[in-house]
């Protein structure tokens, strides 16, 4: 997997990505402020760590792309598939005002075709998907666990790229970043049937038996939506969250005491 390190910041990009001109990074859990359960480049900020702490960690992400943090734009996921269109420069006051949650627009997807903006997700075995069209000069990060996944999240990112920017979704580049696996990830039998509606005659590969257990094959699971959406480059890092704790936060893997890592997105000015 690709890695850069700023400062002993380290996050992960993909290759296609960046060799079309889309800034990115999935920041792994290191080169923080926050003390454990959080250690330490925690993004969450719901989840008990200090807002200054938070927005410190934030502004190294920034510092660790090159990015204007008084640009960066978050918003309050809610496991959703309603998408946010943020429009150039900043939403004012620094990065800890901008967490406050009623600060935040509810959606688990964000776009911007301004090169003024820095697109957050925050992340914890959830599913994070980078897109960039290099043609309409557009991106987006998109949110997906298995609610998400289920309501199409990617798909309807990509729509609304579409819709916002005309970004034709063939020109589209798609990324799957570090997020729990299947051999992780079991399910109960209400998620299997919500899942046989949605993909049908893909469920097979979307279910999967893993040593007597149901679990749910999220990377295979959003590389069928985007398909479906009509992406047609799709890039996995195939990462597993909760194998991987050391570098990761993971819900799962750390039974619910953890902090979340940050996926960042911006446009170059030409």
């Amino acid at each position: 997997m690709p890695f850069s390190d700023h400062e002993g910041v380290q996050y992960f990009y993909f290759d296609g990505l960046r060799e079309a001109g889309l800034v990115h990074g999935i920041f792994t859990r290191r080169g923080g402020v926050s003390p454990a359960p959080w250690g330490s480049l925690n993004a969450g900020s719901l989840v008990g760590d200090q807002p200054e702490r938070v927005a410190e960690n934030l502004a190294r992400a920034c510092r660790a792309l090159g990015r204007d943090s008084a640009g960066l734009h978050l918003v309050r996921q809610v496991h959703g598939c309603d998408v946010h269109v943020a429009a150039g420069g900043g939403t004012g006051g620094g990065i800890a005002d901008r967490l406050q949650p009623e600060a935040l627009p509810e959606a688990d997807a964000i776009l911007t075709a301004s090169p003024d903006a820095t697109l957050a997700m925050r992340f914890a075995d959830c599913v994070p998907i980078v897109l960039f069209d290099p043609v309409s000069r557009a991106a987006g990060i998109a949110h997906a666990g298995w609610r998400g996944t289920l309501l199409n999240a990617a798909g309807k990112a990509v729509a609304a790229m579409n819709q916002a920017f005309g970004a034709d979704p063939r020109d589209i580049i798609a990324g799957i970043g570090p997020s729990i696996c299947p051999a992780h990830y079991e399910i109960g039998p209400e998620v299997v049937r919500a899942a046989a509606a949605v993909f049908d005659g893909d469920i097979d590969r979307v279910i999967r038996s893993e040593g007597g257990r149901t679990c749910f094959d999220l990377w295979t699971a959003n590389r069928l939506l985007l398909r479906s959406a009509g992406v047609r480059t799709v890039e996995t890092a195939g990462e597993c969250t909760a194998e991987r704790p050391e570098r990761w936060y993971s819900h799962r893997g750390e039974g619910g005491r953890t902090g979340r890592f940050a996926a960042l997105a911006g446009l170059n000015d030409d």
